[in-house]
Parts: structure tokens; sequence; C-alpha cells
């Protein structure tokens, strides 16, 4: 009978207890200053004897309130440039290259074509982040650094939701959804890393942890449902209106597997140590059900706020996703009485912004870039099919790590508020099961 034993670290619950003599380990962590680097770093320096020296690779320092923690240092590096060049920052600033365990997050959005979607240009997209990762491989090997683990974080675009209904529940053993016209960079990303790992002879393992929308607060508020969220009832409340579901009735009660960056950060630590996890792909998410429809009122009560969810009499504008991964039953369709973003463009809702981030001092002054901020948020309220991953796999396996989605918005609303990017939450009426 093999036996486990876990621990909760405040919200968080169900996480591993490792054992003592793990320790002595070195992290690079790539894309250190975006949302899943940051909370990466904050996972592992809470464990420095685990994670003697935690590397932070990216163009700009991770924010870190009080700077960084003892064991963690900020090397600059840009992973656009060569693979020798990148191989020279490393050979010059890494010490030691034993124990070393790769968290690569780093990632560029290239603009969208004109008139279209945030992941519009998906051949880009393919270029620029296949690039990221084939250089940073090059620079460990001109550096000579061998990582005994490589973990790659893709996402939830790996199921082809972005292109339609797919099967649920979306299991790691999946194909892939290959459209020629709208590339997926997460596959050319996959076979670099499992090439890198297999050339290796043993020397390297490998681990792909796949996220949904991404919950976690950093002063880069793209890719984040979190933050145009919370500008949204914090605006409502000054203009004395009621926060309005923009969907309909499906897309308030469909299951949306949700990924706290933090509970991310968790099950990705676990993935690198766990030997029973070497060499396996997982999906990663709070293993919370989650769905608007319950978190909506929370929302409201929160800002002491009325809402009002879908009508029945509300004239809806539809759209249809562009393909049908699943195969049958139909393209995917939503409906929407309005966009966030077109929201957010308002003079009204511009304006209160502006005297709302005046009286609190807040870091965002103004509402801006409106489309890539606000169109993330569209793309997670008004999901046309249920993003419901399973997490059988992972459990199996050994992770029992569990939290509770609306406990973790509110937690990175404070977070959001800790570093002036909203004010502080009311907080009016907070009830969780």
């Amino acid at each position: 009978m093999a036996t486990q034993e876990v621990q909760s670290r405040g919200i968080y619950h169900g996480l591993p207890v490792y054992d003592s003599s793990v320790k002595g380990l070195t992290a690079i962590i790539t894309g250190a200053n975006g949302i899943s680097g940051h909370y990466m770093l904050r996972v592992l320096s809470q464990s420095p004897e685990r994670w003697t020296k935690i590397y932070c690779l990216s163009r700009r320092p991770p924010y870190i309130a009080g700077g960084l923690p003892d064991n963690a240092e900020h090397i600059t590096c840009d992973f656009l440039k060569s693979p020798d060049e990148i191989g020279e920052v490393l050979k010059g600033n890494l010490k030691g290259g034993e124990n070393v365990h790769v968290f690569f997050f780093a990632y560029l959005q290239p603009p969208p074509k004109e008139g279209k979607g945030l992941w519009s240009d998906a051949h880009e997209m393919v270029r620029v982040n296949s690039l990221l990762l084939d250089n940073f491989i090059g620079g460990l090997k001109a550096a000579g650094i061998q990582p005994r683990k490589f973990m790659l974080q893709t996402g939830a675009k790996n199921y082809g939701g972005h292109h339609g209904p797919t099967k649920v529940p979306q299991e790691e053993t999946d194909p892939r959804v290959e459209i020629l016209d709208e590339p997926n960079f997460y596959y050319p990303q996959e076979d670099s890393v499992w090439k890198y790992c297999t050339e290796s002879n043993g020397q390297s393992t490998w681990n792909i942890c796949m996220p949904g929308p991404i919950l976690g607060a950093v002063p880069d508020a793209a890719m984040n449902a979190a933050f145009p969220l919370a500008v949204y009832a914090t605006v409502c409340k000054e203009l004395g209106e009621p926060l309005r579901w923009p969907g309909d009735a499906k897309a308030w009660q469909m299951e949306c597997s949700m990924s706290s960056a933090m509970m991310n950060a968790y099950m990705e630590e676990w993935a690198v140590l766990s030997s029973r996890a070497t060499n396996q792909k997982f999906n990663t998410c709070d293993s919370s059900t989650f769905a608007w429809e319950g978190f909506w009122p929370r929302l409201a009560g929160w800002y002491g706020i009325d809402w009002l969810g879908p009508q029945d009499d509300a004239q809806y504008t539809m759209r249809e996703t562009p393909h049908n991964p699943r195969g049958y039953g139909g393209k995917g369709v939503s409906g929407r009485t309005f966009t966030m973003i077109d929201w957010a463009k308002q003079s009204k809702v511009q304006e209160a912004w502006k005297k709302i981030a005046q009286q609190h001092e807040l870091s965002v002054k103004e509402l801006a870039d409106v489309e890539r901020i606000f169109g993330f948020l569209d793309g997670s309220l008004c999901r046309s099919s249920p993003l419901m991953f399973s997490m059988d796999k992972a459990r199996k396996m050994g992770w029992h790590g569990f939290t509770d989605t609306n406990e973790s918005l509110l937690d990175v609303f404070d977070d959001f508020a800790k570093i002036k990017m909203i004010p502080p939450v009311p907080k009016v009426k907070v009830q969780f099961n």
C-alpha cells in the first residue's frame, strides 16, 4: 500500500511534502518577468534548501516586492539572440552546472493581423516562439549545460479549443489538431524539447504542462482574464451600474478549467521532482469545478453591486468558430450582447477609470491596449464549448493539488491591489463553500 503526505499552504491544498534529502538544486526560469515565471519564482523561493539557486532569465527583471529572494538572481537574456550569444551569457553568469532544472515560460505575442483576433497571426507566433525555445536550447549546448529536467509550459490551445469545439474531457492522449492555415506553435516546441532530451541519451528528461486560462498578478496584464475582470467590476461600482453578463446562457453555465499561476507552479515543481512523472505531459489546473454562473454573484458581492445574468429577451450577436476540431455536431456558436473590448472603449468607462486611477494613485493611469487586454477576457467569458481538463493522469501518478478558483481569483485581485494596478477590493460580501 502506497502512502503520501500532503500539506496546505494558504488556499492551496493537497500539495506534496518532499523528503528533506531533496536539496541543493538549481533552477533556470525563462520568461521570469511574465505571469507564469513570476509565480514559479515565488514557489521555488519558498524552499531555499531545496532550490539553493534560482536563475531568472528574461529581458527585464521580474517584479518582486522588496527585491528578489536571496537564492535568486536575474540574468538579462534575449532569446532572439543567436545560440552562441545566449551560450556566452549562460557561461558568464551561471555557476555550477549540476542538478539544473529548466522551467521554460518565455513567450512573445506578435501583433494580430489587422482587424483580426488576438492569435490571428498564427504563422508568426510559430516562427517567433519556436525561435525562442530553439535558441535557448542551442545556448544550453553552447554553454555546456545539460539540465536534468526540462519543463515546457504550453497551454489549453494544445487541444484546439480556439479553433472550435473539441472532445471533452480534454485528455493528454488526445491527438494534435493540425490545421494548415492556423498552425499551433506548441507542437514544434514540444518536438524540439523531445528531440533535445532524446539526443541527451538519458541525461535530460522532460515534462510538458498545459494550463487553461492563467490567473495571477504581474504588471503586464496581457493574457490575463483577472485584471480586466477586476477593472470591469471596479468601473461598474464607480458608475453605479450592475455587473452585466455579456454572453448567452450556454456560456454562463459552461464549465471552464481555470489555472491559477501559483497552483500551476506547485504542480510544475512536482512534475520535475517526481520520478513517476518523468517524461510525461500533464493538464495543469486548479481541479476546481468552475462556471461563470457560480462566480458572477460572488464577484458582484465583493464589490457590493447588483448583477445581471443572461436575459431571455436579449438580442445576441452570434459568432461561429472557424473550425470544428471534434469532427461532429457542427461548429461552435456563441452569443454576445456586447464585448468587453467595446465596453472598455466607451468614453464614460475611460473617464471613470482615469478618475479611479487618480484617486488611488494607480500605476495603470488609463485603459490602453484594449484589444489585447480585454480581448482575452472576451474569449474567456464567452466560450462556445467547454474547457474540461481531465486530471486523472496526474492524480494516478500522485498529484493531489487543489485550490478553489473563486478563492484564488479574490487572492489575485488582492495581489493586483498590492502592486497598485487596481484599487483594494471592497469585499462587501465574501462567501465560499
